[in-house]
This record gives structure tokens, C-alpha cells and sequence, in this order.
């Protein structure tokens, strides 16, 4: 994808996720998903096998909700 076809995908994620992104923060969002589409990219090349990472590795925080009902970590 193109920045400018990111930058599409962001604003219109935002619109169908009822999300506010003024244009600063859209395109910082995009710049983050572009870079993470790249590091993924790179590590569909990579030749990995289900013992690489096992799951136990894996262990994740739990969410608290905030004061204003959003969750956090």
C-alpha cells in the first residue's frame, strides 16, 4: 500500500468504528500501521516453525476498566 492509500484505510477505519481522528492523528496512526505492515512483511519471510515460539511465552497483562468505563492495562 501506498501512504496515501494507508492514510485512506485509517480515516475510513475511523469512520466505520465511530472514531474522531482530526488529520494529525490520522496521519500518525497511518505512519505506526505502515511501519507494523512492514515488520510484518518482514517476518512473513522468515521460515518459522510452531516450536520458535512457544505459547507459554505469550502472557498477557489484564485489563483493569478506567473510571470512565474504557478499558486499560
Amino acid at each position: 500500500m501506498t501512504d496515501v492509500e494507508v492514510l485512506n484505510y485509517v480515516k475510513a477505519s475511523a469512520v466505520a468504528l465511530g472514531l474522531s481522528l482530526d488529520e494529525a492523528r490520522a496521519q500518525r496512526v497511518a505512519m505506526h500501521l505502515a511501519r507494523t505492515a512492514t515488520l510484518a512483511q518482514q517476518l512473513e519471510t522468515l521460515s518459522l516453525e510452531v516450536s520458535d515460539e512457544p505459547s507459554e511465552i505469550y502472557c498477557p497483562r489484564p485489563f483493569h476498566p478506567s473510571p470512565d468505563g474504557r478499558k486499560t492495562r
